[in-house]
Protein backbone atom coordinates (compact mmCIF):
# COMPACT_ATOMS: atom_id res chain seq x y z
CA UNK A 1 0.00 0.00 0.00
CA UNK A 2 0.97 3.34 -0.50
CA UNK A 3 1.62 5.94 2.25
CA UNK A 4 -1.88 7.84 2.08
CA UNK A 5 -3.63 4.23 2.28
CA UNK A 6 -1.29 3.40 5.36
CA UNK A 7 -2.48 6.32 6.69
CA UNK A 8 -6.17 5.25 6.93
CA UNK A 9 -6.18 1.31 6.82
CA UNK A 10 -3.17 0.14 8.89
CA UNK A 11 -3.00 -1.36 12.33
CA UNK A 12 -7.48 -1.18 12.48
CA UNK A 13 -9.05 -3.99 10.16
CA UNK A 14 -13.00 -4.42 11.67
CA UNK A 15 -14.58 -7.50 11.19
CA UNK A 16 -18.21 -8.21 10.12
CA UNK A 17 -20.68 -6.22 12.52
CA UNK A 18 -17.89 -4.37 14.25
CA UNK A 19 -17.62 -0.41 14.63
CA UNK A 20 -16.21 1.10 11.20
CA UNK A 21 -13.95 3.91 13.17
CA UNK A 22 -11.22 2.61 15.35
CA UNK A 23 -12.91 1.98 18.90
CA UNK A 24 -12.08 3.64 22.17
CA UNK A 25 -11.16 1.24 25.19
CA UNK A 26 -11.49 3.63 28.18
CA UNK A 27 -10.29 0.43 30.40
CA UNK A 28 -7.49 0.31 32.89
CA UNK A 29 -7.95 -3.63 33.08
CA UNK A 30 -9.34 -6.59 31.55
CA UNK A 31 -11.32 -9.82 32.46
CA UNK A 32 -10.07 -13.27 32.81
CA UNK A 33 -11.32 -16.45 33.63
CA UNK A 34 -8.66 -17.99 34.94
CA UNK A 35 -5.97 -17.35 37.09
CA UNK A 36 -3.77 -19.39 34.89
CA UNK A 37 -4.05 -17.06 31.89
CA UNK A 38 -3.34 -14.27 33.39
CA UNK A 39 -0.31 -15.78 35.04
CA UNK A 40 0.57 -16.54 31.46
CA UNK A 41 0.45 -13.38 30.43
CA UNK A 42 2.51 -12.09 33.30
CA UNK A 43 5.21 -14.39 32.07
CA UNK A 44 5.17 -13.45 28.56
CA UNK A 45 3.90 -16.60 27.45
CA UNK A 46 0.49 -15.85 26.04
CA UNK A 47 -0.52 -12.69 24.44
CA UNK A 48 -3.24 -10.78 25.38
CA UNK A 49 -3.81 -7.30 27.45
CA UNK A 50 -4.45 -6.92 31.00
CA UNK A 51 -3.62 -3.69 32.18
CA UNK A 52 -3.54 -0.46 30.43
CA UNK A 53 -0.26 0.54 31.58
CA UNK A 54 1.55 -2.07 28.81
CA UNK A 55 -0.95 -2.15 26.09
CA UNK A 56 -4.14 -1.11 25.36
CA UNK A 57 -6.32 -2.52 22.07
CA UNK A 58 -6.80 1.49 21.26
CA UNK A 59 -3.41 2.25 21.84
CA UNK A 60 -2.09 -1.10 20.11
CA UNK A 61 -4.15 -0.23 17.11
CA UNK A 62 -2.21 2.94 16.19
CA UNK A 63 1.04 1.54 17.48
CA UNK A 64 0.66 -1.41 14.65
CA UNK A 65 0.11 1.37 12.25
CA UNK A 66 2.74 3.87 12.82
CA UNK A 67 5.05 0.91 12.81
CA UNK A 68 3.64 0.06 9.36
CA UNK A 69 4.25 3.71 8.59
CA UNK A 70 7.80 3.52 9.35
CA UNK A 71 8.28 0.32 8.57
CA UNK A 72 9.43 -1.00 11.85
CA UNK A 73 8.11 -4.08 13.23
CA UNK A 74 6.80 -2.63 16.47
CA UNK A 75 6.31 0.70 17.94
CA UNK A 76 5.67 1.98 21.50
CA UNK A 77 3.38 4.51 22.24
CA UNK A 78 4.49 7.14 25.46
CA UNK A 79 2.90 9.79 27.09
CA UNK A 80 4.73 12.32 25.23
CA UNK A 81 7.93 12.83 23.12
CA UNK A 82 10.05 13.25 25.67
CA UNK A 83 8.91 10.10 27.31
CA UNK A 84 9.94 8.29 24.29
CA UNK A 85 13.38 10.02 23.96
CA UNK A 86 13.94 8.70 27.17
CA UNK A 87 12.86 5.23 26.55
CA UNK A 88 14.93 5.05 23.47
CA UNK A 89 17.85 5.44 25.51
CA UNK A 90 17.63 3.87 28.60
CA UNK A 91 16.65 1.21 26.96
CA UNK A 92 20.35 0.66 25.80
CA UNK A 93 22.16 2.34 28.15
CA UNK A 94 23.24 1.54 31.80
CA UNK A 95 25.09 4.13 34.40
CA UNK A 96 28.90 4.45 33.02
CA UNK A 97 27.88 4.46 29.23
CA UNK A 98 28.01 6.97 26.86
CA UNK A 99 25.85 8.23 23.53
CA UNK A 100 26.63 10.48 20.60
CA UNK A 101 23.55 13.69 19.80
CA UNK A 102 23.75 16.34 17.21
CA UNK A 103 23.99 19.97 18.66
CA UNK A 104 21.19 21.26 16.87
CA UNK A 105 18.59 18.57 18.34
CA UNK A 106 15.70 20.23 20.35
CA UNK A 107 16.37 22.52 23.17
CA UNK A 108 14.53 20.52 25.81
CA UNK A 109 16.23 17.19 24.70
CA UNK A 110 19.92 19.08 24.81
CA UNK A 111 18.48 19.48 28.75
CA UNK A 112 17.50 15.97 28.70
CA UNK A 113 20.68 14.35 27.33
CA UNK A 114 22.99 17.18 29.01
CA UNK A 115 21.89 17.49 32.81
CA UNK A 116 19.25 14.85 34.28
CA UNK A 117 21.00 11.61 32.32
CA UNK A 118 24.17 12.98 33.56
CA UNK A 119 22.76 12.46 37.43
CA UNK A 120 21.88 8.67 35.88
CA UNK A 121 25.67 8.55 34.88
CA UNK A 122 25.25 8.71 31.50
CA UNK A 123 27.30 11.16 29.25
CA UNK A 124 26.01 12.56 26.30
CA UNK A 125 28.65 13.20 23.44
CA UNK A 126 27.38 16.16 21.09
CA UNK A 127 28.76 16.73 18.05
CA UNK A 128 28.21 18.76 15.11
CA UNK A 129 26.27 16.94 12.60
CA UNK A 130 27.99 18.81 9.80
CA UNK A 131 31.44 17.16 10.32
CA UNK A 132 33.36 14.33 8.49
CA UNK A 133 32.86 10.95 9.59
CA UNK A 134 36.18 11.06 10.44
CA UNK A 135 35.88 13.61 13.45
CA UNK A 136 32.31 12.34 14.48
CA UNK A 137 34.37 8.66 15.07
CA UNK A 138 37.07 10.36 17.09
CA UNK A 139 34.26 11.68 19.29
CA UNK A 140 33.27 7.96 20.09
CA UNK A 141 34.47 5.92 23.25
CA UNK A 142 34.74 2.43 24.14
CA UNK A 143 31.42 2.79 26.36
CA UNK A 144 29.45 4.95 23.63
CA UNK A 145 26.31 3.13 22.82
CA UNK A 146 24.01 4.70 20.54
CA UNK A 147 24.19 7.69 17.95
CA UNK A 148 20.72 10.37 17.93
CA UNK A 149 19.98 13.06 15.59
CA UNK A 150 16.92 14.43 13.85
CA UNK A 151 15.73 14.16 10.21
CA UNK A 152 14.98 17.86 10.35
CA UNK A 153 16.41 20.31 13.21
CA UNK A 154 14.11 21.46 15.53
CA UNK A 155 14.65 25.08 14.78
CA UNK A 156 17.64 25.65 13.27
CA UNK A 157 15.71 22.92 9.84
CA UNK A 158 19.31 21.64 9.30
CA UNK A 159 18.86 18.12 7.13
CA UNK A 160 20.94 15.51 8.60
CA UNK A 161 23.07 13.41 6.64
CA UNK A 162 21.41 10.04 7.98
CA UNK A 163 23.29 7.52 5.63
CA UNK A 164 26.42 8.95 7.04
CA UNK A 165 25.42 8.60 10.62
CA UNK A 166 24.15 5.21 9.90
CA UNK A 167 27.58 3.90 8.51
CA UNK A 168 29.38 5.49 11.75
CA UNK A 169 26.99 3.65 13.68
CA UNK A 170 27.63 0.15 11.76
CA UNK A 171 31.06 0.98 11.91
CA UNK A 172 31.09 0.61 15.79
CA UNK A 173 27.88 -1.70 16.17
CA UNK A 174 25.98 0.53 18.14
CA UNK A 175 21.88 1.73 16.91
CA UNK A 176 21.52 4.68 15.14
CA UNK A 177 17.92 6.53 16.92
CA UNK A 178 16.87 9.18 14.51
CA UNK A 179 14.04 11.96 15.94
CA UNK A 180 11.50 12.23 12.68
CA UNK A 181 9.24 13.97 14.02
CA UNK A 182 9.53 17.07 11.80
CA UNK A 183 9.54 14.82 8.59
CA UNK A 184 7.25 11.93 9.48
CA UNK A 185 7.38 9.15 7.67
CA UNK A 186 5.45 10.51 4.68
CA UNK A 187 8.41 12.69 3.92
CA UNK A 188 11.11 10.58 4.92
CA UNK A 189 11.40 6.88 6.15
CA UNK A 190 14.98 6.51 8.25
CA UNK A 191 14.82 3.11 8.46
CA UNK A 192 15.18 2.68 4.45
CA UNK A 193 18.22 5.01 5.18
CA UNK A 194 19.68 2.85 7.69
CA UNK A 195 18.12 4.29 10.80
CA UNK A 196 17.36 1.47 14.27
CA UNK A 197 15.40 3.02 16.00
CA UNK A 198 12.89 6.29 15.17
CA UNK A 199 10.87 8.30 17.70
CA UNK A 200 8.57 10.90 17.03
CA UNK A 201 6.93 13.32 19.33
CA UNK A 202 3.27 13.13 18.43
CA UNK A 203 2.13 16.31 19.33
CA UNK A 204 3.13 17.29 16.40
CA UNK A 205 2.57 16.46 12.76
CA UNK A 206 0.86 13.01 13.48
CA UNK A 207 -1.67 14.80 16.13
CA UNK A 208 -1.95 18.00 13.76
CA UNK A 209 -4.54 19.50 15.97
CA UNK A 210 -2.78 19.88 19.06
CA UNK A 211 -5.46 18.12 21.04
CA UNK A 212 -2.87 15.52 22.61
CA UNK A 213 0.43 15.19 23.62
CA UNK A 214 2.25 12.30 23.00
CA UNK A 215 5.05 10.25 21.76
CA UNK A 216 6.34 6.89 20.31
CA UNK A 217 9.43 4.71 19.52
CA UNK A 218 9.64 2.41 16.36
CA UNK A 219 11.81 -0.33 15.96
CA UNK A 220 13.53 -1.63 12.46
CA UNK A 221 14.10 -5.13 13.44
CA UNK A 222 17.09 -4.74 12.03
CA UNK A 223 20.00 -4.74 14.53
CA UNK A 224 22.04 -7.06 16.04
CA UNK A 225 21.50 -6.98 19.91
CA UNK A 226 23.36 -10.07 20.25
CA UNK A 227 26.54 -8.40 18.86
CA UNK A 228 28.56 -8.56 22.68
CA UNK A 229 27.93 -5.03 23.26
CA UNK A 230 24.16 -4.82 24.93
CA UNK A 231 24.00 -8.02 27.19
CA UNK A 232 20.72 -6.35 28.44
CA UNK A 233 19.00 -7.97 25.69
CA UNK A 234 20.63 -11.25 25.58
CA UNK A 235 21.40 -12.53 29.38
CA UNK A 236 18.11 -13.27 31.49
CA UNK A 237 16.64 -10.72 33.05
CA UNK A 238 15.64 -11.59 36.57
CA UNK A 239 12.57 -9.14 37.08
CA UNK A 240 11.11 -11.72 34.38
CA UNK A 241 11.76 -15.15 35.11
CA UNK A 242 14.81 -15.33 33.75
CA UNK A 243 13.55 -14.10 30.07
CA UNK A 244 16.02 -13.51 27.04
CA UNK A 245 14.55 -10.87 24.95
CA UNK A 246 16.56 -12.03 22.37
CA UNK A 247 15.67 -15.19 22.44
CA UNK A 248 12.14 -15.05 23.25
CA UNK A 249 11.06 -11.93 21.15
CA UNK A 250 13.99 -12.58 18.39
CA UNK A 251 14.12 -9.20 15.82
CA UNK A 252 11.36 -7.20 17.71
CA UNK A 253 14.18 -7.63 21.30
CA UNK A 254 14.30 -3.83 21.34
CA UNK A 255 10.54 -3.07 21.45
CA UNK A 256 10.10 -5.54 23.71
CA UNK A 257 11.78 -4.64 26.77
CA UNK A 258 11.23 -1.31 26.32
CA UNK A 259 7.72 -2.26 26.68
CA UNK A 260 7.96 -4.92 29.51
CA UNK A 261 10.56 -3.76 31.21
CA UNK A 262 10.55 -0.07 31.09
CA UNK A 263 6.98 0.44 30.57
CA UNK A 264 6.23 -1.57 33.64
CA UNK A 265 8.49 0.54 35.52
CA UNK A 266 8.29 4.04 34.62
CA UNK A 267 4.86 4.09 33.37
CA UNK A 268 4.68 6.98 30.73
CA UNK A 269 1.90 5.28 29.40
CA UNK A 270 -0.43 7.41 26.87
CA UNK A 271 -3.89 7.41 27.27
CA UNK A 272 -6.58 5.58 25.68
CA UNK A 273 -8.48 8.37 24.19
CA UNK A 274 -5.60 10.84 23.67
CA UNK A 275 -4.14 7.60 21.27
CA UNK A 276 -7.85 7.79 19.39
CA UNK A 277 -7.61 11.72 18.52
CA UNK A 278 -4.25 10.37 17.43
CA UNK A 279 -5.11 8.19 14.83
CA UNK A 280 -7.45 10.82 13.81
CA UNK A 281 -4.81 12.84 13.06
CA UNK A 282 -2.65 9.95 11.57
CA UNK A 283 -5.16 9.18 8.84
CA UNK A 284 -5.06 12.98 7.65
CA UNK A 285 -1.20 12.94 7.80
CA UNK A 286 -0.36 12.09 4.16
CA UNK A 287 -2.55 15.38 2.79
CA UNK A 288 -1.50 17.35 5.64
CA UNK A 289 2.21 17.22 5.15
CA UNK A 290 1.54 17.52 1.68
CA UNK A 291 -0.65 21.12 1.98
CA UNK A 292 2.03 22.11 4.76
CA UNK A 293 5.11 21.72 2.60
CA UNK A 294 3.64 23.77 -0.15
CA UNK A 295 2.66 26.52 1.75
CA UNK A 296 6.13 26.77 3.22
CA UNK A 297 8.09 26.83 0.27
CA UNK A 298 6.07 29.70 -0.80
CA UNK A 299 6.71 31.66 2.43
CA UNK A 300 10.39 30.71 2.43
CA UNK A 301 10.20 32.53 -1.05
CA UNK A 302 8.30 35.45 0.44
CA UNK A 303 10.83 35.80 3.14
CA UNK A 304 14.20 35.53 1.80
CA UNK A 305 13.09 38.58 -0.57
CA UNK A 306 12.09 40.70 2.45
CA UNK A 307 14.10 43.86 3.20
CA UNK A 308 13.47 42.99 6.87
CA UNK A 309 14.70 39.38 7.00
CA UNK A 310 18.77 38.68 7.79
CA UNK A 311 18.49 35.11 6.88
CA UNK A 312 16.30 32.15 5.79
CA UNK A 313 16.75 28.24 7.19
CA UNK A 314 14.45 26.43 4.82
CA UNK A 315 15.96 23.36 2.80
CA UNK A 316 14.35 24.09 -0.20
CA UNK A 317 15.46 27.55 -1.66
CA UNK A 318 18.49 27.73 -3.95
CA UNK A 319 21.61 28.70 -2.12
CA UNK A 320 20.35 26.71 1.45
CA UNK A 321 23.42 24.67 2.91
CA UNK A 322 21.43 21.58 2.75
CA UNK A 323 19.49 22.18 -0.43
CA UNK A 324 21.54 18.68 -1.41
CA UNK A 325 20.46 16.46 1.22
CA UNK A 326 17.10 18.00 1.18
CA UNK A 327 16.45 16.10 -2.31
CA UNK A 328 17.67 12.81 -0.84
CA UNK A 329 16.02 12.43 2.01
CA UNK A 330 13.38 15.02 1.72
CA UNK A 331 12.37 14.80 -1.87
CA UNK A 332 8.07 15.62 -1.18
CA UNK A 333 9.13 18.40 0.74
CA UNK A 334 10.41 19.63 4.02
CA UNK A 335 7.80 20.13 6.55
CA UNK A 336 6.07 23.42 6.80
CA UNK A 337 8.41 24.59 9.55
CA UNK A 338 10.77 27.92 8.37
CA UNK A 339 12.78 29.81 11.11
CA UNK A 340 14.46 33.45 9.66
CA UNK A 341 15.60 36.30 11.51
CA UNK A 342 14.45 39.47 11.75
CA UNK A 343 16.70 42.62 11.31
CA UNK A 344 17.22 44.73 14.31
CA UNK A 345 18.00 41.01 16.46
CA UNK A 346 16.12 40.20 19.82
CA UNK A 347 14.43 42.91 19.96
CA UNK A 348 12.69 43.74 16.55
CA UNK A 349 11.92 39.93 16.10
CA UNK A 350 10.04 40.26 19.15
CA UNK A 351 7.88 43.34 18.26
CA UNK A 352 7.46 41.55 14.90
CA UNK A 353 5.98 38.56 16.70
CA UNK A 354 3.87 40.76 18.79
CA UNK A 355 2.42 42.37 16.04
CA UNK A 356 1.17 39.26 13.53
CA UNK A 357 -3.08 39.05 14.21
CA UNK A 358 -3.53 35.43 11.89
CA UNK A 359 -0.04 33.76 13.82
CA UNK A 360 -0.65 32.62 17.14
CA UNK A 361 2.34 33.08 19.52
CA UNK A 362 2.37 29.65 20.63
CA UNK A 363 5.22 27.02 22.70
CA UNK A 364 3.59 24.33 19.96
CA UNK A 365 4.64 23.62 16.40
CA UNK A 366 4.12 21.65 13.37
CA UNK A 367 -0.23 21.56 13.24
CA UNK A 368 -3.22 22.97 11.29
CA UNK A 369 -2.93 27.01 12.47
CA UNK A 370 0.22 28.92 11.64
CA UNK A 371 2.24 30.06 14.84
CA UNK A 372 5.44 31.53 15.68
CA UNK A 373 8.11 30.70 18.61
CA UNK A 374 11.08 32.91 19.68
CA UNK A 375 13.47 29.57 20.70
CA UNK A 376 16.13 31.64 22.50
CA UNK A 377 13.43 33.02 25.00
CA UNK A 378 11.59 30.00 25.23
CA UNK A 379 12.19 26.29 24.37
CA UNK A 380 16.18 26.64 24.07
CA UNK A 381 15.88 29.35 26.95
CA UNK A 382 17.79 27.04 29.40
CA UNK A 383 21.03 26.71 27.03
CA UNK A 384 24.07 28.55 27.65
CA UNK A 385 25.36 31.12 24.63
CA UNK A 386 27.66 28.36 23.34
CA UNK A 387 24.85 25.87 23.36
CA UNK A 388 22.66 28.20 21.22
CA UNK A 389 25.73 29.13 18.55
CA UNK A 390 26.09 25.08 18.22
CA UNK A 391 22.28 24.69 18.15
CA UNK A 392 22.19 26.98 15.11
CA UNK A 393 20.15 29.88 17.10
CA UNK A 394 20.65 33.42 17.43
CA UNK A 395 18.26 36.08 19.18
CA UNK A 396 16.74 37.49 16.11
CA UNK A 397 15.58 34.10 15.27
CA UNK A 398 12.04 33.38 15.15
CA UNK A 399 10.69 29.74 14.46
CA UNK A 400 7.33 30.01 12.20
CA UNK A 401 5.07 26.69 11.55
CA UNK A 402 3.17 27.31 8.61
CA UNK A 403 -0.33 26.10 9.08
CA UNK A 404 -3.08 25.32 6.26
CA UNK A 405 -4.80 28.76 5.96
CA UNK A 406 -4.86 29.95 2.25
CA UNK A 407 -0.94 30.51 2.12
CA UNK A 408 -2.04 34.51 0.79
CA UNK A 409 -3.60 35.25 3.91
CA UNK A 410 0.03 34.14 5.76
CA UNK A 411 1.85 36.20 3.80
CA UNK A 412 -0.32 39.24 4.19
CA UNK A 413 -0.27 38.79 8.03
CA UNK A 414 3.99 39.01 7.90
CA UNK A 415 3.70 41.37 5.30
CA UNK A 416 1.93 43.99 7.94
CA UNK A 417 3.75 42.81 11.27
CA UNK A 418 6.73 43.58 9.12
CA UNK A 419 5.31 47.38 8.78
CA UNK A 420 5.23 47.80 12.44
CA UNK A 421 9.13 46.88 13.07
Amino acid sequence: MKIETKCLHEGYEPKNGEPRVLPICQSTTFTYDSTEKIGELFDLTSNGFFYSRLANPTVDCVEKKIAALEGGVGALCTSSGQAASTLAILNILNTGDSFIATSTIYGGTINLFAVTFKRFGIECIFVDADASEEEILLKIKPNTKAIFGETIANPAIAVLDIEKFSRIAKRNEIPLIIDNTFATPVLCRPIEYGADIVIHSTSKYMDGHAVQVGGVIVDSGKFDWSNGKFPEFTEPDESYHGIVYTEHFGNAAYIAKARVQLMRDIGVTPSPLGVFLLNLGLETLAVRMKAHCENAEKVAEYLSKSDNVEYVNYPTLEGNKYFTLAKKYLPAGCSGVVSFAVKGGKQAAIKFMDSLQLASNVVHVADIRTCVLHPASSTHRQLTDEQLVAAGIDGGMIRLSVGLENVEDIIKDLQQAFDKV
